[in-house]
């Protein structure tokens, strides 16, 4: 009889076990990024910005900053092509990052923006980013990724400094994986 109760309470915590990993890996990330996205929390930036004329400010510059970072499993260099520049308020700027794929195999990257201060994300607009696409690159191949931006004029006073950062992911088997099943459909469907 012990045993049974045993083999019941040893079920119900690997179920729990699996149900909190299930919540970890699948439910978390968007539950987070949706909150992000509303709150402006971790200076996660919005997607593309449609640009309206603005006047611009020149009395005022502000400082944006450019930081490349990538995690472990991703082989390629990655930089901005510059590391700072002033900008005024109002004005549309574009600058470059650039990439390479030092690998002997053709590869898919990912960037994801972050932006500090926190409060500051929303007064930063992205008018055309690398970011909203994956990169294809082919082996030993190297690009430069266009960024184009606007610091909203409404940007706080005490904000002087904008750090922007973009995380490179290697998403490689996720792109071949969807292709693979897209292109399965497509046979099915021809």
């Amino acid at each position: 009889m012990r045993l049974s109760e045993n083999a019941k309470l040893t079920t119900k915590l690997l179920a729990l076990a699996g149900s909190m990993l299930v919540f970890a890996i699948f439910i978390m990330p968007p539950l987070y990024d949706a909150f992000c996205e509303i709150t402006g929390l971790n200076g996660k930036t919005g997607s593309r910005y449609e640009a309206v004329p603005a006047a611009v400010n020149t009395d005022r510059l502000v400082k944006v900053q450019f930081v490349a970072n990538f995690n472990g499993n991703m082989p390629w260099a990655f930089k901005p092509s510059v590391v700072s520049m002033k900008v005024h308020p109002g004005e549309p700027v574009d600058t470059v990052f650039l990439a390479t794929n030092p690998t002997g195999r053709d590869m898919v990257g990912q960037a994801i923006p972050s932006l500090v201060p926190f409060k500051a994300a929303e007064y930063f607009h992205k008018t055309e980013c690398f970011c909203f696409n994956q990169q294809a690159l082919k082996a030993g191949e190297s690009a430069e990724l266009p960024l184009r931006f606007i610091v909203d004029p409404d940007l706080p006073p005490g904000v002087n400094t904008i750090t922007l950062s973009y995380t490179l992911f290697d998403v490689t088997e996720k792109f071949t994986r969807n292709l693979d099943n897209n292109n399965a459909d497509s046979e099915r469907e021809g």
